[in-house]
């Protein structure tokens, strides 16, 4: 399994201790040099890991700040970089970062840093692995049975293809059967977000525990074939954490 970094600096020193105890990790690396670049690409793409040299890069603090209301990296792992002089560790913590490094920053402290986070990104990566299943599901509203189409599912929700639109913010019900398991899930749901062509993806509302368990562990099997060495990555950082 690869995780995605993104790491916003233009001290090259910096960069040459960061990349590789990455690297490491099984964590591939951009680098960014300018904090407005850096926003754009934060817009669009999506990273487990964000890195940003706070103190000396010009409008680093600014995207520190606004990670959080990125739709694609809100719940990213976030790594302040601090200078010792300008941002206290206690500020970047505010501001929303999960992690804190001082300079000048030793390869040893950096690993000790990315390890501790690993199972913070691992999880977050979970979380948000969205698998691709097409089967059909029936969207109950207001008296109505629609019949609708998966495109794909995550712990959390659902995305359909809908014959009838559906406003967002409007509360159907949703049935459904996973092809080629026994996982049967009968949910409230929340419209979340809609789109011209018909798509229109569904928040799960208290899902029962049962069927949660049995949905996250067909996911956890889904995604331990498209990303081999998942669940042994999760249980090594885990381990790393408790040491």
């Amino acid at each position: 399994m690869t995780l995605d970094s993104l790491l916003l600096s233009q001290d090259p020193e910096l960069v040459r201790v960061i990349r590789p105890t990455l690297e490491e990790l099984s964590i591939d690396v951009e680098v960014c040099h300018e904090a407005r670049a850096g926003s754009d690409i934060l817009i669009t793409d999506k990273f487990d890991a964000v890195i940003v040299d706070c103190d000396d890069l010009n409008g680093g603090l600014a995207v520190l700040q606004g990670l959080r209301s990125t739709p694609s990296n809100r719940n990213s792992v976030a790594f302040a970089i601090l200078n010792g002089k300008t941002t206290t560790t206690q500020e970047a913590f505010g501001m929303g970062a999960n992690f804190v490094l001082q300079k000048p920053i030793s390869q040893l402290n950096a690993s000790r840093c990315f390890h501790a986070a690993l199972n913070f990104m691992v999880k977050e990566r979970r979380r948000y692995f969205r698998q691709p299943v097409k089967m059909p599901v029936q969207v109950i509203y207001e008296g109505k049975t629609l019949q609708a189409t998966s495109t794909n599912i995550s712990e959390g929700g659902i995305a359909l293809m809908l014959r009838e639109a559906l406003p967002k913010g409007a509360a159907p019900h949703l049935k459904f059967s996973v092809p080629d398991t026994n996982i049967h899930i009968d949910v409230a749901a929340e419209v979340a977000w809609v789109n011209v062509k018909g798509l229109a993806g569904f928040r799960f509302q208290n899902l029962a525990q049962s069927s949660q368990e049995e949905l996250d562990q067909w996911l956890d099997e889904q995604m331990e074939q498209e990303f081999p060495g998942t669940k042994e990555r999760l249980a090594a950082a885990e381990s790393e954490t408790t040491r």
